[in-house]
């Protein structure tokens, strides 16, 4: 009021006053003179104040009666100018405040006799306003005065007045309450109003209310009375009164001052008395009227509803219901029902329109639902309001597509219902699955034929009304079509947004706070007293929310039925894109506001519906129909209808198709169509997932088989890392796609995508639903996916991937389940399902591996295991396709991990290993691949405790036997790994010991034993013996090329690195590996088939000697035998020292002889090749002498150090130094603990044995023979006698006769085995070279170092002799007769044709030309007898006899022997040893050792100088002569050596040499010439020196015995007959045959007799002649005569013979001697 209170405007006011009265002055001057007066004198009397007061406003208004009264007067005149000027004049006084109460009481009885004359009506209206507006000086009385004049002044005729009036009313009933308002602002400090008012307290006596809320309380009742047609009590003077704007009044009131009703218990008490009565008594009328129902009916006419008041009636109930609900609860029930009533179809239209309208304006306040359903339906017995409108408004929306707008009543009757049952549901609602395209061109619903236009009737969220605003409109109007439908569509939407946007900011403001407290609850432990404040509001908190939860929970509860019935319906029938969104809104925001809430059953159901909208009609998608049925079949109403599949026809005809595709199901049933509507609502389902995924649960299975559904129907197809791209037509020209989807399909994509990118947002639990639902869709597209061949639908698992793959930061919690399933998917026998499932589950792996988790994998160990668990998983499929999968997906976590695997390491390997050989070349070939990476670049980062799987793993490929190379280059891998495990020896020992002590502790805390192989070596000989164990069994492997291979690698790495091994571990060594290995190598030998093998697979050609079986393994047993000797050989001083080396001796012994004696000349001679090693023959080096092979400087060796067998001391020390160092040691005075000699003679012995068995059963010949009859060959025997020379060297302090024996056997055998044809060109280069086969050489080698033994030996030793010459001689026989190989038949080396163009013919057995070793015998012999002839046991044993015996078959044979040279040799060697031999015997005469000696010698004699054997005829004249030489020799040897020592010889034997000599001398035993003696006839040196013997014998002797002389005698008499005999007939043929020449033999014989004779003169010349008979020289003289007559003879020869014998006759010319004559004798 500063304005009218400045200086400025009071002296506005005054001046303005003062002309105001003038002026009335002025106008009354004439005809109304006391006014004029009054006006004057009112001038004074403001100039006065203005004089007097500092306060003029003031004394204005203490004075206004008497300033304000000739104004007054001038209304009085009633002249309209000046009542117009005065009326001015008083609103101006008015307006500055300066009326009195009593001023005030004055102008309004001035208007009121104004307003009965019916003057200034409008002025006067505006007076009185401005009276009450601007001051409170009017009360009570005249208050009530003014209100009612306004009044009347509304029922004038005037319309503009009526108008003018009823405003003012309407402003005066606003002004009267506001000054009540302001009152109460005033007194607010002083007295406490009891703020809120019980509807049932009594009434109040007016008289305790202030003055202006008083005036409010009387006002307002009497707009009661008056509305109820009663007479008003304070407002005197009504005289007429309208229902329609006293209902409006009261509306205005109620709406704009609801607080006065609230704060003061009378005007509530008015509320509940006056009011709610009034209302429910004036909508009766529309309570029973029912359109169409006949009056008959009822005794009394129905009133008819009157719409002006039933649409106010109906604003006053909202009003009352928004304001003063809480006062009203009772009430408001009433007033509920009953608008629910109102929506029936039996209600005009225009009331169920206004009816429509009030309750959208409930519908927009949630608050007050709320309130309603706390009040009502959460009251045991009280009415279901709130779900009562709900499901009003549903069945009010049904209605509307049932009935025509005009209505017949048999449908009405029909479709009226009462409130409790709920809306029934119309059959037509089973078509919740139609869908509308924009093909209509106004929005519009569409159902079963009825169509319905949707009118934009209001903003979205305000309730303003049309026809709740018709104020001034008496008769019903007509509704357009489609409005009722439109406001009820928005009620829902309202009431949805409303309900869901308030409960879940509820929501929201609960979790914080609920955060809030706890935090600081747990933040603040300082105080008690804080805590228990704490904990008391968190309490507190909790009741409030737990009250909170269950109004939300009724309020769903109450409404979702209801709301889903009516938005399916609508959804169905909806045409209009804006629509179906809204609709589809709705249903997203309630399913994510139950979800919330936790209400499952109402969740689903409107996930279901939209899935259900998402599909095509009549699509059979039973987790849908399932579902919901089971859920909803309990209540009284249902959603769909009975029928799912069942649509109306009507929705298909506005349906734009936007795609065409296949069904997802296992039969194709011909194609679906999607429209647009599928579309809207798929994507609504995207987003409802996409926004709410946390609270959708179980009912993800509902939305992702949709979108599975439609996904298939789109033809959208997973693409790398789980995204789903459109693809290609897969099932052919069946999925046709529009342009519009075509552009939204990489939309769709996306979404569906960032959906699952989503789940990382969402929490464990409902992220597990989300998994668990993808998982259950997946294994029903895998049913579905059974036995047949059609594209499976991969969705669930390329969402899986996806999922896995943005939720890695939290992968641990939904691993498991996540890759249990899609090691299921890998197992389908669907292979494209099957190969999504394997590169889901990779892919997973990898991109868990490569994830950045915190904290990182490398010390998380376990979600490490846990992320490679599954590759491991992966083994047990068969499928290879998969496998393949998993091995590259191994191959490449080695590339991009490899380094940091860790404690995977098991796992990963144990993938590789678990490859079997039955699953194909390139699963293997890719697992090898990822083998070779590991063991090229992991080995160093791998746990130690892995290395033992790697062996494993490389020695299983090695096993496999799809590809050879793969197997080669695996066992090249061994030899790396064992070769790293070399170099890192130490590093690699400590890690092992360490995790073994580990081990060992917690295997001690379990009370369990450690179990691992070759417990108890430790864990790095292990390492190692697992190593060899596994190169053994690939050495034992069927195929020739892998054993050849690993028995190398085995051996080599056993050679190379055994060192590093503790010494006690060589035991496993030798007896686990190394025997059993030769175990195995030995029975598969044995056993392999001898079949023979075309080829080797392909072209390859394989040699002969590999071609069988056996024959392959035979090399695998040469490799597998030499390799454990080499080992024996080399490691001698580690094995040795190990307690049971004999015995482990004895075992190798025991392979060695099974291998000799096998029927493989391969392994047979390399088993002795081995012998010989191990008996270092093949004198391997000291070590002292060379370092071992390789010879790598600073290998480390272990050496033993101190004594082995220190007690206590299990395992000796072991010190690692290098070579080097080692070999120092060894050379400085510190001798060697072990040596490399074999000491123990034990060992040897046992050798010899072995020897022995080896020699005895392979040089036996076999019982029978036939083409495959083995007989060992020449190498073999050589390797086996080659050995005996070295073994002898150790046995020979023990070596007997027995084993002399038993060695003799074995040369002997040896020797008689026969070659075989095709292998004698190489042994024998060609028979006329006289060689030794090197088995011959070993043979006599090995007897020389015996009797080199013996000869050094001791006196014991040389009963040995003998034998030995027996055993020589024996091979001396060999000259003239081969010895006989059991019964085979042999052929003589020279007839033996060679086949060698016919490689494979089969073989002949040639016995060996046996003379040069014969021969080679016979010098040994002669070379030992000329040593060993004088030992004892020599001559006991009549070794003499015993050559001469033997010598005596060459001799006897002469020209017939094999080889001519044997006799000569025979000869010589005879001669030699008789050289020494006879004065031995000579000296031993007297023992008789001899006796049976000499008949031999003699038969030798006789035998070989008279042999029976013709020479040749192709013998030459000189070659005859020199074999005439050799008979001289032989007789020259009896003449010195024999005959002058005749008296120590047996007369027996010298009668026969005699007999002999005589025999030779003379040739009497042939008395005609017969081809036979011409060859002896021809031998004249030998005759003569027969001859000259006999005659030496004969007369150079002192004749001991008178039998000897005879002998000597007879035979010369003889001769000299013999001679005479033969001259005498020489001559008498030659006279017989005249001219003719003699037969040659005969001339011969005559030139051998005159020789004779010759040659016996000159003997007996040379004899001292005591020694000769007379009668013999008689004889001799007697001859001469029968000389002289063959002088005649013709032949030269015989002349030249006749004359050398006549010659010697001079002699006997001379004169005899005296003696002579004196005939002494």
């Amino acid at each position: 009021m500063s304005g009218t209170n400045s200086p400025e405007a009071v002296k506005k006011l005054l001046e303005n006053m003062q002309s105001d009265l003038r002026a009335l002055s002025l106008e009354c001057k004439k005809k109304f003179p006391p006014v004029k007066e009054a006006a004057e004198s009112g001038i004074i009397k403001v100039k006065t104040i203005a004089a007097r007061n500092t306060e003029i406003l003031a004394a204005l208004k203490d004075n206004s009666s008497e300033v304000v009264q000739p104004f007054l007067m001038g209304c009085g005149t009633k002249e309209p100018k000046i009542t117009q000027l005065c009326l001015a004049a008083i609103q101006r006084l008015m307006s500055h405040e300066v009326v009195s109460e009593t001023a005030a009481g004055n102008i309004i009885n001035m208007l009121w006799q104004l307003m009965e004359n019916s003057l200034e009506e409008l002025k006067l209206l505006q007076t009185v306003l401005v009276l009450l507006t601007t001051n409170t000086v009017v009360h009570d009385e005249a208050l009530s005065k003014a209100i009612v004049l306004c009044f009347r002044l509304h029922f004038t005729k005037d319309n503009i007045t009526n108008n003018t009036a009823a405003a003012t009313v309407r402003q005066v009933v606003t002004v009267v309450f506001e000054r009540m308002v302001a009152e109460d602002e005033r007194h607010r400090d002083i007295i406490e109003q009891p703020v809120l008012v019980q509807g049932n307290s009594n009434r109040r006596s007016v008289s305790t209310l202030k003055p202006c809320a008083k005036d409010a309380y009387m006002l307002f009742q009497d707009l009661c009375q008056l509305v109820n047609a009663d007479a008003p009590y304070w407002l005197v003077g009504m005289t007429e009164m309208t229902r329609t704007f006293g209902l409006e009044l009261l509306e205005s009131v109620l709406n704009d001052f609801p607080q006065v009703f609230l704060q003061h218990q009378e005007f509530s008490f008015l509320l509940k008395e006056r009011v709610c009565p009034l209302v429910i008594k004036l909508f009766s009328p529309n309570i029973k009227f029912r359109q169409g129902s006949s009056t008959s009916s009822s005794p009394a006419p129905v009133e008819k509803p009157y719409f002006p008041i039933c649409m106010r009636l109906l604003r006053v109930v909202s009003v009352l219901i928004k304001q003063f609900y809480s006062l009203l609860v009772t009430e408001c029930e009433i007033f509920l029902s009953l608008l629910v009533k109102f929506l029936d179809a039996d209600k005009p239209q225009w009331l169920r329109a206004v009816a429509v309208e009030s309750i959208h304006r409930l519908c927009v306040q949630p608050q007050l639902l709320r309130s309603f359903c706390q009040s009502y339906d959460m009251k045991q017995h009280s009415t279901k309001v709130f779900r009562d409108i709900v499901n009003a408004l549903g069945s009010f929306i049904q209605s509307l597509f049932l009935v025509p707008p005009t209505g017949n009543p048999a449908t009405t009757n029909q479709a009226g219902n009462n409130n409790s049952a709920g809306p029934v549901s119309a059959p037509a609602n089973s078509g919740m699955l139609g869908i509308g395209g924009g093909v209509t061109l106004l929005p519009a619903f569409e159902y079963r034929g009825t169509w319905i236009p949707i009118l934009t009737v209001t903003v979205q969220g305000s309730a303003k009304a049309t026809y709740l605003e018709m104020l001034d409109k008496v008769e019903p109007p007509t509704i357009p079509e489609g409005y009722a439908m439109s406001v009820a569509f928005h009620c829902l939407l309202d009431l949805v947004r409303g309900i869901t946007t308030m409960i879940e900011g509820e929501l929201g403001e609960v979790e914080t706070e609920c955060l809030t407290t706890t935090t600081e609850a747990v933040s603040s432990p300082t105080q008690s007293s804080s805590e228990q404040q704490e904990f008391q509001s968190t309490s507190d908190q909790m009741d409030k929310e737990i009250v909170s939860r269950a109004v939300w929970e009724e309020m769903v509860n109450a409404c979702w039925c209801g709301l889903l019935a009516a938005l399916s319906l609508l959804l169905d029938a909806s045409t209009d894109e804006a629509a179906t969104e809204n609709i589809l809104k709705a249903e997203l925001t309630m399913a994510a506001l139950c979800g919330r809430l936790g209400l499952v059953t109402s969740r689903d159901a409107f996930i279901t519906a939209m899935c259900k909208g998402s599909l095509p009609p009549h699509y059979a998608l039973t987790v849908l129909n399932t579902t919901t049925a089971a859920t909803l079949s309990n209540k009284s109403y249902s959603i769909q209808g009975q029928n799912v599949m069942m649509i109306s026809p009507s929705s298909e005809s506005h349906q734009q198709v936007v795609a065409v595709g296949q069904p997802l199901a296992v039969q194709p049933q011909g194609t679906v169509m999607l429209t647009s509507k599928n579309i809207q609502c798929m994507r609504t389902l995207l987003n409802l997932a996409h926004c709410h995924g946390a609270v959708l649960g179980t009912s993800w299975q509902l939305v992702l088989a949709t979108l599975q559904h439609l996904v298939w129907i789109l033809g959208l197809k997973p693409s790398s890392g789980g995204a789903l791209k459109p693809g290609r037509a897969v099932e052919g020209p069946s999925t046709v796609l529009t342009t519009a989807v075509m552009t939204d399909l990489p939309v769709i994509s996306n979404i569906l995508s960032r959906l699952f990118e989503s789940s990382q947002y969402l929490d464990d639990v409902s992220l597990h639903h989300l998994i668990n639902a993808l998982c259950s869709l997946s294994l029903e597209a895998m049913d579905m996916a059974y036995g047949n061949n059609k594209e499976p639908s991969l969705f669930a698992v390329a969402k899986l991937l996806e999922t896995g793959l943005v939720n890695m930061h939290r992968i641990e919690i939904l691993w498991r389940p996540l890759t249990g399933h899609l090691l299921e998917v890998c197992q389908h026998p669907n292979s494209r399902m099957r190969e999504w499932g394997a590169e889901a589950l990779t892919s997973l792996i990898k991109a868990g591996l490569t994830f950045n988790h915190d904290p990182p994998l490398s010390q998380n160990q376990r979600l490490q295991l846990l992320l490679l668990n599954p590759l491991k998983e992966m083994s047990s499929i068969n499928h290879p396709d998969i496998r393949l999968k998993q091995l590259e997906c191994v191959l490449q976590i080695l590339q991009s991990q490899g380094d940091s695997l860790g404690p995977g390491w098991p796992l990963v390997l144990g993938v590789m290993g678990a490859i079997r050989n039955d699953q194909g070349e390139s699963l293997i070939r890719t697992a090898f691949q990822c083998l070779q990476l590991v063991v090229t670049d992991f080995l160093p980062t791998m746990p130690c405790t892995c290395l033992q799987i790697v062996v494993d793993v490389a020695g299983s490929f090695g096993l496999h036997n799809q590809e050879l190379n793969i197997s080669l280059t695996s066992i090249g891998l061994l030899w790396n790994i064992s070769d790293y495990f070399f170099q890192r020896g130490e590093t690699i020992e400590k890690e092992l010991n360490k995790e073994e002590a580990a081990q060992q502790k917690q295997a001690e805390e379990k009370g369990v034993v450690l179990n691992r192989p070759f417990h108890p070596a430790p864990p790095f000989d292990c390492l190692w013996l697992c190593l060899y164990a596994k190169l053994g069994e690939l050495c034992v492997d069927p195929r020739p090329a892998v054993r050849k291979s690993a028995g190398q690698t085995l051996f080599s790495t056993i050679g190379a690195h055994g060192t590093l091994l503790q010494h006690s571990t060589w035991h496993t060594v030798i007896w686990k590996v190394l025997f059993h290995l030769l175990d195995r190598v030995r029975e598969s030998s044995t056993t392999a088939d001898k079949e023979k093998i075309e080829s080797g697979g392909g072209n390859i050609l394989i040699h002969h000697s590999r071609d069988t079986a056996e024959k392959q393994w035979a090399e695998t047993w040469v490799l597998t035998l030499a390799g454990v000797a080499r080992i024996f050989n080399t490691r001698r001083y580690l094995l040795q020292p190990l307690g049971d080396f004999s015995r482990a001796w004895d075992v190798l012994l025991d392979h060695i002889q099974s291998a000799a004696l096998s029927k493989n000349n391969e392994v047979s001679l390399a088993a002795l090749k081995s012998f010989q090693e191990i008996l270092q023959i093949v004198s391997p080096v000291r070590d002292s002498d060379k370092p071992e092979t390789p010879p790598a400087v600073n290998v480390p060796v272990p050496v033993l150090i101190g004594s082995i067998s220190g007690p206590g001391l299990n395992r000796p020390f072991v010190r690692t130094d290098s070579i080097g160092e080692r070999l120092g040691r060894y050379s400085s005075s510190e001798p060697p603990i072990v040596t490399d000699e074999l000491e123990d003679l034990n060992l040897w012995w046992a050798a010899w044995n072995t020897w022995y068995r080896i020699g005895s059963e392979s040089t036996k010949p076999p019982v029978t023979f036939d083409k495959l009859t083995f007989i060992p060959s020449q190498p073999f025997l050589t390797a086996l006698i080659q050995i005996f020379p070295a073994l002898y060297q150790h046995i020979k302090t023990g070596f007997n006769m027995d084993d002399l024996q038993k060695l003799g056997v074995i040369l002997h055998s040896a020797v008689s085995v026969p070659i075989s044809s095709d292998a004698s060109p190489f042994i024998l280069p060609s028979y006329t070279e006289a060689v030794l086969t090197s088995l011959q050489e070993a043979v006599l080698t090995a007897l020389d170092v015996l009797q080199k033994a013996i000869c050094i030996g001791p006196e014991n030793m040389q009963i040995m002799y003998p034998a030995i010459f027996d055993q020589l001689l024996a091979f001396v026989e060999f000259s003239c007769k081969p010895p006989q190989y059991g019964q085979l038949e042999t052929k003589h080396i020279a007839n033996a044709k060679y086949n060698q163009i016919q490689l494979f013919a089969p073989a002949e057995w040639v016995a060996l030309n046996y003379v040069p070793f014969a021969e080679r015998s016979l010098e040994v012999v002669v070379d030992l007898y000329q040593k060993t002839a004088c030992h004892k046991a020599v001559v006991n044993e009549k070794v003499l006899q015993n050559i001469i015996k033997t010598l005596r078959v060459p001799l006897s044979l002469k020209y017939s022997c094999p080889s001519e040279s044997t006799w000569k040799l025979a000869v010589s060697s005879l001669l030699k040893v008789l050289s020494i031999g006879l004065p031995v015997a000579r000296q031993h005469a007297s023992s008789g050792k001899f006796d049976s000696m000499w008949p031999e010698l003699a038969n030798t004699f006789e035998d070989f100088l008279f042999t029976k054997s013709i020479p040749p005829d192709n013998l030459s004249i000189q070659e005859f002569q020199r074999n005439e030489s050799i008979d001289v020799e032989v007789v020259q040897l009896i003449s010195t050596e024999i005959l002058p020592y005749a008296n120590f010889i047996p007369k027996e034997f010298v009668g026969q040499i005699m007999t002999m000599l005589n025999k030779g001398s003379i040739h009497s035993q042939s008395s005609s010439f017969t081809e036979a003696e011409i060859d002896i006839r021809l031998r004249e040196e030998f005759s003569k020196m027969c001859f000259e013997t006999l005659l030496q014998f004969s007369f150079s002797n002192k004749v001991t015995t008178p039998q000897e002389g005879y002998i000597s005698r007879m035979a010369l008499s003889v001769l000299l007959k013999r001679s005479q005999d033969v001259l005498h007939r020489y001559i008498e043929d030659e006279r017989l045959s005249g001219k003719c020449p003699l037969p040659r033999q005969q001339v011969t014989e005559i030139i051998f007799v005159l020789k004779a004779v010759s040659t016996l003169i000159d003997s007996l010349k040379k004899t001292q002649p005591e020694n000769v008979d007379g009668n013999t020289w008689a004889q001799v003289i007697a001859l001469y005569p029968t000389l002289v007559e063959c002088i005649t003879c013709s032949s030269s020869e015989v002349c030249s013979a006749l004359k050398e014998a006549l010659v010697p006759f001079k002699d006997f010319m001379q004169p005899p001697a005296s003696k002579v004559q004196n005939g002494e004798s």
